[in-house]
């Protein structure tokens, strides 16, 4: 039987988060992407800036990181009922190509998925490939016609 889990990512493990990350901009086809060291040192900075906001579900066979999640929470304008309100957005959902189709990322998202409810989360997004929406809809994700998306570009 496999050792594996899922739990949130350590501090020691950002670097291999990092990988993955730049694993899924190959495998998507992204170029000129620069030099790997400089984007992972950069990527284990800017977690650590960003713990309060993103927080990173690892998937884990023995001590190798072969999947990850990242749960970035927004804090919403308050209402007379709801003071205090937040939504999530589901980002960066990657796992290694050989642990793939065995049911592991769909226990990922359904990770995040529960980690959102602890936190009291109105709902939580995500934007897709279209080969990972039938893994989110599997997860309950479903399309809105109220969810609209425009495209913002820098001058």
């Amino acid at each position: 039987m496999e050792n594996i889990g899922i739990r949130p990512a350590r501090p020691a493990e950002l670097a291999a988060v990092a990988t993955l990350r730049w694993e899924w901009l190959v495998e998507n086809g992204s170029e000129d992407l620069g030099e790997r060291e400089d984007f992972v040192r950069h990527f284990v900075t800017w977690a650590g800036e960003n713990a309060g906001s993103h927080r990173c579900m690892v998937l884990v066979r023995d001590d190798r990181v072969i999947g990850m999640a990242w749960l970035a929470v927004v804090q919403r304008v308050p209402t007379p009922r709801a003071p205090r309100r937040a939504s999530g957005d589901l980002q960066c959902v990657y796992v290694v190509p050989e642990a793939r189709d065995g049911g592991l990322g769909g226990r990922l998202i359904q990770a995040v998925l529960d980690g959102a409810r602890e936190l009291g989360l109105e709902r939580v997004t995500v934007h897709s490939t279209t080969r990972a929406i039938p893994a989110y809809a599997r997860s309950g994700f479903q399309g809105s016609p109220r969810l609209l998306q425009a495209q913002v570009t820098r001058a």
